[in-house]
């Protein structure tokens, strides 16, 4: 079995809407692909209805790339898989992390012009999808569509990276705290893309074994992001705090390098997140 448990569409920063996505993991031969867009559920809906309206053997599983801090104050993200969407507290808190990255944006955006970059944002708004969480990818787009940077790839390297003079946080959720509501929400939580560090500064070890002690389920380990040295020591880790590890493409369309599947877990890892979730199920040919 071919399972991809990390990818976007463009209910958040992806370029794929939901329904191109699913009819995308068909053609990329998957058997279970996870939607997690960036603190929202927004587009869930549609990718059950293109699931229905196709033959192939694909299951869906509905999630969400949750935003969270550090008690250092360290960016970073959760996966939380099959969750419960009416889960007040959780929804509560996507919610306060989507409705700060409007000043947010738009401080960056001051940042830029204030040293002579011709990009407002409008220029931003036009990259949106409708309903969309905005993120600084739409800025990069936005930074492409004006002939700044020449791709995602390169605005991120120069200019909006993490440690960028242009950045600017936004509200997120204490890790600890969103780990326990994703499990709250009847989810399973991932800890997306841990040792990426070219992102930015990543959190310590000993505060993932506090995220194992919260609840966290899994690492993962096998990103485009992360380099061998790194998977061996994320495994080394995973196996001390009894933690599973997963791999994904943390796919997003034409906005990114990334393809689908090109980084999988294993039946017999997704067999364990399953059988730990009950907040919302997975729906399709392989659920």
């Amino acid at each position: 079995m071919r399972i991809d448990l990390h990818t976007h569409s463009n209910s958040s920063d992806g370029t794929a809407s939901p329904s191109e996505l699913v009819h995308a993991a068909v053609a990329a031969h998957l058997d279970v692909i996870a939607l997690t867009d960036h603190d929202t559920y927004a587009g869930w809906e549609e990718a059950a209805g293109a699931l229905s309206g196709i033959s192939a053997p694909l299951a869906l599983v509905r999630g969400v790339e949750m935003s969270c801090r550090s008690l250092e104050g360290i960016s970073l993200h959760m996966l939380g898989l099959l969750v419960d969407p009416g889960h007040k507290a959780l929804s509560e808190a996507l919610e306060q992390s989507r409705d700060d990255r409007i000043p947010r944006m738009k401080a960056i955006i001051k940042k830029m012009q204030d040293e002579g970059f011709d990009i407002s944002f409008s220029d931003v708004e036009a990259q949106l999808s409708d309903g969309a969480t905005l993120g600084r990818p739409h800025l990069a787009d936005a930074l492409v569509a004006k002939g700044i940077v020449p791709d995602r790839d390169v605005a991120f390297r120069d200019f909006l990276h993490n440690d960028s003079r242009f950045y600017v946080g936004h509200f997120a959720s204490d890790a600890l705290d969103g780990v326990r509501l994703i499990k709250s929400a009847g989810g399973v939580a991932i800890f997306a893309h841990p040792g990426a560090a070219k992102r930015g500064s990543v959190v310590s070890p000993e505060f993932i074994a506090e995220l194992a002690d919260a609840g966290l389920d899994a690492l993962e380990v096998d990103h485009r992001d992360h380099d061998e040295k790194t998977r061996k020591d994320l495994r080394a880790l995973a196996a001390e705090l009894g933690l599973l590890t997963t791999g994904s493409s943390d796919f997003h369309g034409t906005g990114k390098m990334n393809e689908l599947g090109e980084n999988l877990t294993s039946p017999h890892v997704w067999d364990q997140l399953h059988s730990r979730a009950s907040g919302t199920p997975v729906i399709g040919n392989h659920s």
